[in-house]
């Protein structure tokens, strides 16, 4: 496991899904080189597909923007190492005509 230690930017998530979230980026983070972004996303994607259900996505770099809607409760951006993490379950809007 990593020693660095995750800092939190902005949440909506329940704490222990959220250390759930710092957990599985530093588990990928041992598995995969850290220019691997691809992987290390994909990794905590099925990680958190298996464990809350179908519907997660999951963003990591160092240089990114992004603008999305996700489901209430499902939401983390956060910094360990080098590397940003965004995870979060969309939301579907519905619109009316």
């Amino acid at each position: 496991m990593l020693e660095g230690k995750a800092l939190v930017e902005d949440t909506d998530m329940p704490l222990k899904m959220q250390i759930q979230a710092m957990s599985s980026a530093s588990q990928a983070l041992d598995l995969y080189d850290v220019f691997d972004c691809k992987s290390i996303a994909g990794y905590i994607k099925k990680e958190f597909d298996s464990k809350y259900g179908n519907g997660w996505q999951c963003v990591v770099g160092s240089n990114f923007g992004c603008f999305f809607t996700h489901s209430k409760g499902t939401f983390i951006y956060f910094t360990l190492e080098r590397l940003k993490f965004l995870i979060f379950k969309g939301a579907s809007s519905s619109t009316s005509t």
